[in-house]
C-alpha cells in the first residue's frame, strides 16, 4: 500500500485547510503541515486550469530552497470557473451573495490543481468537476452565507454544507475535487513517484 511505499519519505502539505488535511489522514498518508504566505495573483492571460496550475506552482516557490532529498511538497489551489471567469474566495458577504446567485440554475466547473515538488522534480495535475445548481432563492443564499460564512471557499460555497445538500442537482466528475482535493489523482501521482 502507498503508506508503506512512503515510509522513507516525508510528505509536506503546504495547506491550512482542515479538509485537505483530513483527506490525507483518510488516505492513510502522514503529512507535516508547513505554511508560508503567498500573494495569490496570476497573469490575466491565464484561463481555466492554467490559473489553478499556476497558483499551485506559485505556492511551492517559497519552500523550494529548504526541501530535503526525502521530502515531497504538496501544494494546491481550487477555483470555480463560471461564465469564462475564475471565482476565488469572496471578500465579503455581498460578493459571496453575487457569486452564488450567478451559479443559480446553471452549471459551473470546479478546478483543483495539485503540485508535487521535490528537490529535483515538479509535477502538476488537475481535475475538473461540473456542478449544477437548482434555482437558488435569495433567502436560501442569504441563510447559507449568514450561517456558514463561506469566505474561505472558492466560489463562496462548500458542496458538503447546507447549500450543497439542498442545491446541487447534478455532478460530473470527482466529488472530493469539489471539496478541495482530487484524492484519486493524489494517490495515483504519489504511487507513480515512489515507483509503484
Amino acid at each position: 500500500m502507498l503508506n508503506e511505499q512512503l515510509k522513507d519519505r516525508k510528505i509536506i502539505l503546504a495547506s491550512g485547510s482542515p479538509r485537505r488535511q483530513q483527506f490525507f489522514n483518510d488516505l492513510g498518508i502522514e503529512v507535516e503541515i508547513r505554511l508560508k504566505p503567498v500573494v495569490e495573483e496570476y497573469p490575466t492571460r491565464l484561463t481555466h486550469f492554467e490559473i489553478s496550475d499556476y497558483l499551485a506552482q506559485l505556492k511551492a516557490i517559497p519552500f523550494k530552497d529548504g526541501l530535503k532529498p526525502n521530502e515531497i511538497l504538496i501544494t494546491s489551489d481550487t477555483i470555480v470557473w463560471h461564465h469564462s471567469k475564475a471565482l476565488g474566495k469572496p471578500r465579503n458577504a455581498e460578493e459571496a451573495f453575487r457569486m452564488i446567485q450567478s451559479m443559480s440554475n446553471t452549471t459551473h466547473e470546479v478546478i483543483t490543481s495539485v503540485c508535487f515538488t521535490t528537490i529535483d522534480f515538479e509535477k502538476t495535475v488537475n481535475s475538473v468537476t461540473k456542478v449544477t445548481f437548482k434555482e437558488l432563492f435569495a433567502e436560501e443564499i442569504q441563510y447559507y452565507i449568514n450561517t456558514y460564512k463561506p469566505f474561505d471557499k472558492a466560489g463562496a460555497y462548500g458542496i458538503q454544507e447546507w447549500i450543497g445538500l439542498i442545491g446541487v442537482t447534478k455532478i460530473e466528475g470527482s466529488y472530493f475535487n469539489v471539496m478541495g482535493l482530487p484524492t484519486h489523482l493524489v494517490y495515483k501521482t504519489l504511487n507513480a513517484m515512489v515507483g509503484k
